[in-house]
């Protein structure tokens, strides 16, 4: 159990989307600011070993949450695999290494689901991890992800460096990336049915057939589980952070142009790639281990994100406001 009181934390990837509301929990658990580190990408490129050093001795950390990933939507993915697979690779290769030598006292790796296989029977449990490859247009990210997982528990066994390994299904909320270069299905969709709406669209063309599925965490839950996980869980085994509801890709765009006000056609482009046909996961383990249970609904966390697009909409646009 970690007293946040007594403690250095160093938050790679705390300036973004998911490190943004880490903060805000880490402060609400009693983190002080001066104890709280957060490195920028400007200062520190974390694909660099030596830069990885300049943290370390910057920051002097008890603890490492690192959530800094390399990773955008289907077409991101696809477009760079190899950037991809580096990046994330190096990050973790250099962190997990240099933490391991200053005897940190815990690390935190954040994964993705993108490292289950393809075809992985539904809902997903962290033992089927390795029972086959992962869908190919995300699969040098998610095998990335997975080698470090790998890292963590090796690192373990042999040093007995005290590192856990945490799987968020995919994320959404306020302050999410809105770039439609870049942005993964639900701010693509929230953006994509806004404009559509205030240009007068019939329709609005969305990626794929409709059939897969997802699931999706609320970017708050998912801090308090990466938080209660880092203060209270300390074995090697993977652990799933979601909310056990799995949502069609179909029924996801209906529900979103529904709240957006938009009454157009929508229409689906088959040559577009779909993706990993289903994703939904098993959270028993997150409960049993730790007692981390996802509280804010589906419906209702589509409303908050969309209440802060509607607010933020003109920065975005303008690309001056990304997510944060």
């Amino acid at each position: 159990m970690i007293d946040w009181k007594n403690v250095r934390v160093c938050v790679t990837g705390g300036a973004g989307f998911l490190g943004s509301f880490v903060i805000e929990r880490l402060r609400a658990a009693g983190v002080a600011d001066e104890r709280i580190f957060v490195p920028r990408r400007a200062r520190y490129d974390l694909t660099r070993e030596a830069d990885v050093v300049r943290l370390y001795d910057d920051a002097r950390p008890d603890v490492v949450l690192h959530l800094a990933a390399e990773v955008g939507g289907i077409g991101a993915n696809r477009d760079n695999p190899g950037r991809f697979f580096f990046a994330n690779m190096a990050m973790g290769l250099h962190l997990i290494e240099h933490a391991r030598q200053r005897g940190l006292r815990k690390f935190v790796q954040v994964g993705t689901i993108c490292a289950y296989p393809k075809f992985t029977p539904v809902p997903f449990h962290e033992d089927a991890l390795w029972d086959g490859y992962p869908e190919e247009t995300n699969a040098p990210y998610g095998v990335a992800k997975k080698a470090l997982l790998v890292m963590c528990q090796s690192y373990r066994a042999q040093y007995g460096m005290n590192a856990i390994y945490l799987l968020p299904v995919n994320l959404y909320g306020p302050r999410d990336n809105f770039d439609l270069s870049s942005s993964h299905v639900i701010p693509a969709m929230i953006r994509k049915f806004w404009d559509a709406r205030e240009a007068g669209a019939a329709d609005v063309e969305l990626w794929g057939d409709g059939s897969p599925s997802r699931e999706f965490l609320y970017v708050e839950d998912a801090a308090e589980g990466i938080v209660t996980a880092a203060e209270r869980y300390d074995d090697p085994d993977p652990v799933n952070l979601g909310n056990g509801r799995e949502v069609r890709i179909a029924e996801l765009a209906t529900l979103i142009a529904g709240m957006v006000g938009y009454q157009g056609r929508i229409v689906w482009n088959a040559e577009k790639p779909n993706g990993q046909p289903r994703r939904a996961l098993d959270v028993s383990r997150a409960k049993e281990r730790f007692g981390f249970v996802a509280r804010t609904s589906f419906e209702d966390g589509l409303r908050r994100t969309i209440a802060w697009y509607a607010e933020h909409r003109a920065e975005i646009r303008a690309g001056r406001k990304s997510g944060l």
